[in-house]
C-alpha cells in the first residue's frame, strides 16, 4: 500500500512506537490522526509534528469508552472525510506475579489491549470500507509468541489481539480490507520506563524509530506481520515450538533476577 494521502488513525499516538509511526506516516504523505488519554501529552506531539508541515490532528480519547471511540472515528471523518488505516497500538502493562496484581490493573490490560482495540475496529470497519482498500494494524508484542513469566495477563491479552487479527483478516478476504499484525520486542517507549530488565537478561530494546520502520515497511510489502527482534528472537519462537521446556529451563535460570527486575514495571 502507497501511503501518500491515506487517512490514517493511530491509537496511542502521542508517544513510543505510535508517534514514531505517524512521524514515519506523515513523511510519506500520509494524513494522521493520533490518539491518546493524555491532552498535555497530544498538544506536544502535534505540535513537533506541525513543525515538518504535517498533516496531523490529534484526538484526547479513552477508546475503552464507546462514546470515545465513535468521537475518534467522527473526528476522522470531518478532518480527512474517511479513514484508510486504523492503528490499534495503544497498550498497558503491569507485569509481577499474578496473585499481586490488582483485579483493577488486569481488568484494565484487558481493556486496553484487547477489548478496546476490537471494539474500535468493529466501529471502524464501516469507514474502512467505504474506501475499498482499508488496512487494520494491531501492534501486539513479542510476548504474544513466546510467553514470559511475570506478564502473563498482558502477554494473554497481546496474544488474543494477535489471533483476533488473524482472524478478521480472513473474515475479510476479498472485500477490499488487509489485516497486519506486529510484534515488537521490548521497545525503547515511555511504557518500559518502569522496567529494569536489560540486556542481561535478554531484554535489550531498539528504538521506536526502528519499529516505526519496519512496520512502514510492511505495509508498503502488503505483508501479513511483521516480526521484530531479528535471527535471535526467531530462534527463541523456534525453540518454544520445538522443544518448550528447553525454554523453560532457559527462564528458570533467570527467574528471581527477572521477577526482580520487571516487579515495578507499570503503565496503566
Amino acid at each position: 500500500m502507497d501511503l501518500k494521502g491515506k487517512r490514517v488513525v493511530v491509537t496511542g499516538g502521542s508517544s513510543g512506537i505510535g508517534l514514531a509511526l505517524a512521524r514515519a506516516m506523515l513523511a510519506r504523505g500520509a494524513r494522521v490522526a493520533i490518539v491518546g488519554r493524555r491532552k498535555v501529552e497530544l498538544d506536544r506531539a502535534v505540535a513537533e509534528l506541525k513543525m515538518l508541515g504535517a498533516n496531523i490532528v490529534a484526538v484526547a480519547a479513552d477508546i475503552t469508552r464507546g462514546p470515545d471511540r465513535q468521537r475518534v472515528l467522527a473526528c476522522a471523518e470531518a478532518k480527512f472525510d474517511g479513514v484508510d488505516i486504523l492503528v490499534n497500538n495503544a497498550g498497558a502493562v503491569r507485569a509481577g506475579r499474578l496473585e499481586t496484581i490488582a483485579e483493577s490493573e488486569i481488568r484494565a490490560m484487558v481493556e486496553v489491549n484487547l477489548l478496546a482495540p476490537i471494539l474500535l475496529t468493529r466501529e471502524a470497519l464501516p469507514h474502512l470500507r467505504k474506501c475499498g482498500h482499508g488496512l487494520i494494524v494491531n501492534v501486539t508484542s513479542a510476548a504474544a509468541l513466546t510467553g514470559v513469566p511475570f506478564y502473563g495477563t498482558y502477554a494473554a491479552t497481546k496474544a488474543g489481539l494477535a489471533r483476533f487479527g488473524e482472524a478478521l483478516r480472513r473474515e475479510l478476504k476479498g472485500e477490499g480490507m488487509h489485516v497486519l499484525t506486529v510484534y515488537p520486542v521490548a521497545t525503547d517507549t515511555p511504557m518500559m520506563a518502569t522496567s529494569r530488565a536489560g540486556e542481561d537478561l535478554g531484554f535489550g530494546r531498539e528504538s521506536a524509530i526502528d519499529v516505526a520502520a519496519a512496520i512502514v515497511e510492511g505495509i508498503q510489502a502488503d505483508s501479513l506481520e511483521v516480526v521484530r527482534g531479528g535471527d535471535a528472537r526467531a530462534k527463541l519462537i523456534g525453540l518454544n515450538r520445538e522443544n518448550p521446556l528447553a525454554l523453560d529451563e532457559r527462564f528458570f535460570a533467570i527467574k528471581a533476577e527477572l521477577e526482580a527486575a520487571t516487579r515495578e514495571h507499570k503503565a496503566l
